[in-house]
């Protein structure tokens, strides 16, 4: 909720613009049972929606993706072009509706949320907490300049040169953990490293069905190779590897070997990819050989492992302020004492890989 200027509460204003009249009700219901925020106005499609931003000036906007007369995603980017907001996509869980979701990220959107494929009034009405926790995320999140993803290889990627130093590859590990605003966070530091970095293991809060395109999209992007993470395998330099959505990632060893450990243990801090788990496994098997890496998002998670892996020797970064769509996580990890230096997010990536070479420098003057 926000105070105006004679200090009274004002609820957070949502429009909400769908081609369905029962998702329109049902979003109105659950949005209006909360006690901080309420529906202004619904939308059938983009076109009634432009007119009902200018009547109505809402502080979010919740926005499905396949509608009538224009798309979603072509709505989103005329949006935040000419009227940027605070966007919240629904959308479906399918192969389309996640391309379409992390697209949608791309393109500025805060966050999204799916649609049950089944039971839709009941699916979505447990859904209420969930929604009703993003829509509040989304009113206070930071909008950023949009910033469009260079192709592989591209201006971003090329001027980064490679190590040259096998030692550095083979032994230190980059660990990353992020969740609101974090795709597009872990696109702009994965996009720069060269190919023969140290291998990266990512902890992203992102549902099942969604990590894979995820992947997908950042391996057609970074001269690294970027995959969904698969229990027991091993894990090698120049290769990033992502948490499966509603599993943990945690680091192993078999041997000599760094190997990726997936599993579905319960959520810590509430979820499940959860950056805790992530951080505390690199603190226990990589120690001073890991760079933990926080970006934005919501919450703590992550904040006590980074602490952990800083007591362990590891070198920690945490993404600025001003860079964060939310300054949540790096915040925690900051007053915790848990963070070697604070960067912004276009500098994450250079700061790993000076990082990297100044322990390269030091290793062959011993």
């Amino acid at each position: 909720m926000n105070a105006n200027v004679n200090g009274t509460v004002q609820k957070i204003k949502v429009l909400c613009v769908d081609d369905s009249a029962l998702i329109r009700s049902l979003m109105t219901e659950i949005i209006n049972s909360q006690p901080d925020m309420v529906v202004v106005a619904t939308a059938s499609d983009p076109l009634v929606a432009r007119d009902l931003v200018k009547q109505h000036n809402p502080d979010v906007m919740t926005l499905d993706v396949e509608m009538p007369r224009m798309d979603g995603l072509e709505f989103l980017e005329k949006l935040m072009r000419l009227r940027p907001m605070p966007v919240l996509m629904v959308s479906s869980l399918t192969e389309r509706g996640s391309e379409a979701a992390l697209r949608a990220l791309e393109l500025g959107a805060i966050d999204f949320v799916t649609k049950p494929r089944l039971g839709i009034r009941d699916g979505l009405l447990s859904y209420t907490d969930l929604i009703a926790g993003k829509i509040r995320v989304a009113a206070s999140a930071k909008l950023l300049p949009v910033r469009r993803a260079a192709p592989a290889g591209g201006a971003a990627g090329a001027e980064v040169p490679l190590l040259h130093s096998p030692l550095l590859s083979t032994e230190k590990l980059i660990i990353i953990g992020a969740s609101t605003g974090g795709t597009e966070a872990i696109r702009e530091v994965l996009q720069p490293l060269p190919p023969d970095s140290p291998a990266i293991l990512v902890a992203q809060h992102m549902p099942a069905g969604f990590t894979n395109s995820f992947a997908q999209r950042l391996n057609g992007l970074c001269r690294i190779v970027v995959s969904e993470a698969v229990h027991g395998e091993r894990v090698l330099p120049g290769h990033a590897y992502i948490a499966p959505g509603g599993f943990h990632l945690s680091l192993t060893r078999s041997g000599a070997n760094y190997v990726a450990q997936v599993d579905q243990a319960p959520p810590v801090n509430r979820h499940r990819p959860s950056v805790d788990v992530l951080f505390d496994s690199a603190a226990r098997h990589a120690g001073k050989n890991a760079i933990g890496v926080i970006l934005t998002g919501m919450g703590r998670d992550g904040a006590e492992g980074l602490q952990r892996m800083r007591q362990a020797g590891a070198h920690t970064i945490a993404q600025d302020e001003a860079s964060c769509v939310v300054y949540g996580m790096p915040r925690e990890a900051v007053a915790l004492g848990a963070v070697t230096e604070v960067a912004p997010l276009r500098e994450i990536s250079q700061r790993v890989l000076a990082h990297l070479r100044s322990f390269g420098e030091r290793a062959n003057r011993v």
